[in-house]
């Protein structure tokens, strides 16, 4: 028989980047005394990895609780970036709610569109809150109409329209119900949580079902299966059996070691869990996402939604540059491929493949973020690798036609800069879905474009508007290929010779383009060390030194004034690389370079 259980309560922290969710789950532990009154606390704790906080995104999903009133609360904080919907897909298995922040300046974004669009098709209940209502250019009176219009488009039951609203600013930590109010603390998002979101509900007294919905992995213990307990209770040392919906095959006995219970920002040891709980189950060496633990006498597999299908791949190499194994750490092509494989033990959405040659891997995800995050993670543990241009994945339909991934984009950019982007889009094969303007002086376009005309498109985008523009996009499906596109205008400064980059030779080579490097580099034959100012490759020699004779000293050299270098960082250098060029990483530097290091022989292939 099913019972509710009413001392739980599981949500979902859902929103665009930067609307302030993590700052919101921050302020929730505060005022619910996780930390001591006299304890620093650092600000958006839940980031707990080095990139998420220098970047101030959420990369992966992450679980707390705290308790108010003797009621626990789970809550799992969700990436807000396009490129990581996979973990949001997956954890709102776990929940029977969702607090949907919206940001009260910017109102309804994509990424707002996709991950509620994933909550009503659930039928989960969503509570609203606008946050940031302390901004000074707040609006949040057209924000609460932007969401109810979001919740119409998207075919929202009855009871999901009549949604509680809260309006809060997470950083001062208040909230309020109605927006007259005089605010005081963040109660009234408390109390909504209780009296709204539905308490689980399962069968105490049947068989145990556990459904795995995210991963974690340590090196002390391997793999941590967490899931809600739909049914049953699950115990420590109990024997159960590993099925799962999609894999018929998959049937296994396995034993539960440990179970964990999540308090705050701890996992704390349990003996057993009841129905509704959020729990951490270790000792699973292969426990995957979408696995059900169940008791062996009735085995059943709860179903699990497929995960998106990446749209985007790029190989990692051993790298085999003149300057290899001198930085890294890890170089091999072992080394390589058991941590890439390593890797998929946390991330769904990747897929990884080997290819023909022992020394490449094809790497597949959701997005340039997604893959270059990877990338970012392996050179700061001492890996030294190459990569190569991000492609898309293109599929053929039944009729044998070329399919491509398109993506809706959303851009926010100052008037005047409104008539370059259109045009630069357009020869994207970008396709002009709507423009409107806001207050403040700004433009909202809407595009449709093909994944691909928008890769090495960020950084172009960022200089044409002075650093003003705001380029959101959300995949949208699979369509006809719309035809060739022409990145690059630019081509490359190629280094000649190797040896060390002298300031004579970068003087002269300066005038044919942007440089990339500064004077007493290393540098060789084929590196690419600058942008060409005109559209064809070209070699230049950077090590060139100055003919010495009796009238002519070495030091005037030190006259010679060299422009600041243009350095590249790990996005901008994917972005700017052609399909003939690779990304040469190491945990000190980033050095693009041609496939073809001889000259002779790169001149052959491209005749070719």
């Amino acid at each position: 028989m099913k019972m509710k259980r009413e001392d739980v309560r599981n949500i979902a922290i859902i929103a665009h980047v930067d609307h302030g969710k993590t700052t919101l789950v921050d302020e929730l532990l505060k005022q619910s005394g996780v930390f001591r009154s006299n304890q620093v606390v650092e600000e958006r704790v839940m980031d707990s990895n080095d990139i998420e906080k220098e970047r101030g995104i959420t990369i992966l999903s992450k679980n707390t609780a705290i308790s108010y009133e003797g009621v626990k609360i789970n809550i799992i904080d969700t990436p807000g970036h396009a490129d990581f919907g996979g973990e949001v897909e997956r954890v709102l298995k776990m929940v029977n709610g969702v607090v949907l922040v919206v940001d009260a300046y910017e109102g309804a974004m994509p990424q707002t569109k996709f991950v509620l669009r994933k909550a009503l098709e659930l039928a989960l209940p969503v509570i609203v809150c606008i946050n940031k209502i302390d901004r000074p250019e707040a609006r949040p009176n057209e924000v609460i109409d932007e969401v109810l219009e979001l919740f119409l488009e998207l075919d929202a039951s009855e009871e999901q329209l009549d949604c509680p609203f809260v309006f809060a600013s997470a950083k001062q930590g208040v909230a309020v119900l109605e927006l007259g109010d005089e605010p005081k603390d963040m109660k009234p998002l408390f109390e909504t949580i209780i009296n709204y979101i539905p308490a689980p509900e399962g069968d105490p007294d049947a068989g145990t079902q556990v459904l795995i919905s995210t991963i974690d992995y340590n090196d002390y213990v391997g793999r941590i299966g967490v899931g809600k307990v739909d049914n049953g209770v699950v115990r420590v040392n109990q024997d159960v059996v590993l099925l799962n919906h999609h894999d018929p095959s998959k049937n296994k006995k396995v034993k539960i070691n440990k179970l964990y219970e999540f308090e705050g920002l701890k996992k704390v040891e349990v003996q057993e869990s009841k129905i509704g709980s959020i729990v951490a189950i270790s000792g699973i060496p292969d426990i995957h996402i979408g696995d059900t633990i169940c008791s062996p006498e009735n085995p059943v597999a709860i179903p699990f939604q497929k995960i998106s299908e990446p749209t985007i791949a790029m190989h990692i190499l051993v790298n085999d540059s003149p300057l290899a194994g001198q930085e890294g750490k890890f170089v091999t092509s072992r080394q390589l491929r058991d941590r890439l494989f390593r890797e998929l033990n946390t991330d769904v959405s990747l897929r990884v493949e080997e290819t023909e040659s022992a020394d490449s891997f094809k790497v597949s995800g959701r997005g340039e973020l997604h893959l270059s995050v990877l990338i970012e993670n392996m050179r700061r543990e001492g890996f030294e690798f190459a990569v190569s241009k991000a492609e898309v994945l293109y599929k053929t339909d039944e009729n044998g036609k070329k399919l491509e991934p398109m993506e809706r984009a959303y851009i926010d950019v100052p008037d005047e800069f409104t008539g370059s982007v259109i045009e630069k889009l357009s020869s994207r094969k970008g396709e002009l879905l709507g423009m409107s303007t806001s207050n403040g002086g700004y433009t909202r376009l809407e595009f449709l474009i093909p994944s691909r005309g928008l890769i090495g498109y960020r950084n172009e985008f960022m200089t044409d508007t002075k650093g003003n523009g705001i380029l959101n996009t959300a995949f949208e499906e699979y369509g006809p290929y719309k035809g060739d596109i022409s990145y690059r205008k630019q081509g490359s400064l190629i280094a000649f010779e190797t040896g060390e980059s002298i300031t004579y030779g970068l003087y002269n080579a300066q005038e044919r383009g942007v440089l990339f490097i500064g004077a007493g580099q290393k540098v060789y034959a084929g590196m690419v060390i600058g942008q060409n100012a005109k559209a064809e490759d070209m070699e230049v020699n950077v090590c060139k030194r100055k003919q010495l004779s009796n009238t002519r000293s070495s030091g005037s050299d030190d006259a010679l004034r060299l422009s600041p270098p243009r350095i590249l960082s790990l996005e901008q250098a994917l972005d700017f690389i052609e399909t003939d060029e690779l990304l040469e990483v190491t945990p000190e530097n980033l050095r693009i370079r041609k496939k073809i290091l001889d000259p002779t022989a790169r001149k052959r292939a491209s005749r070719k």
